[in-house]
């Protein structure tokens, strides 16, 4: 039993350590003039981190916390950009104003005791 419990522990320290740079992401795009829409949208088709909007773009942001910016980058593979994809298309059939708006797909790097890293259009 000992064992399942510490794997319980890992995975909350994880969702911590998730929610943590979610918020810190939101509060970067903010610093950065975005609005943000949502945060940790989940649908049937998959689960957008964060909604940010400047202007007429929406950006559907996926968040990483790594110790190297290129294994935060790496770590969105073509499965999850699928499912983001799928999400935020779900996301925008919902709202009457989907048509006027353009759509991105960003990363945010969160990497320790550094500023986030934004890389706009990602995939």
């Amino acid at each position: 039993m000992a064992a399942k419990g510490g794997t319980q522990g890992r995975r909350r320290k994880a969702e911590r350590r998730g929610r943590f740079s979610e918020y810190l992401a939101a509060l970067f795009l903010m610093a950065k003039g975005y609005r943000i829409l949502a945060l940790r949208v989940r649908t049937p088709l998959g689960e957008i981190d964060i909604v940010a909007r400047k202007g007429d773009l929406v950006a559907f942001v996926e968040v990483k916390a790594r110790r190297l910016e290129t294994a935060a980058v790496d770590a969105v593979g073509s499965l999850s950009q699928q499912r983001i994809r799928a999400a935020s298309d779900l996301w925008l059939s919902r709202r009457s104003d989907a048509a006027r708006l353009s759509q991105r797909y960003d990363i945010i790097a969160i990497r320790p005791w550094r500023l986030p890293r934004h890389f706009p259009d990602a995939f």
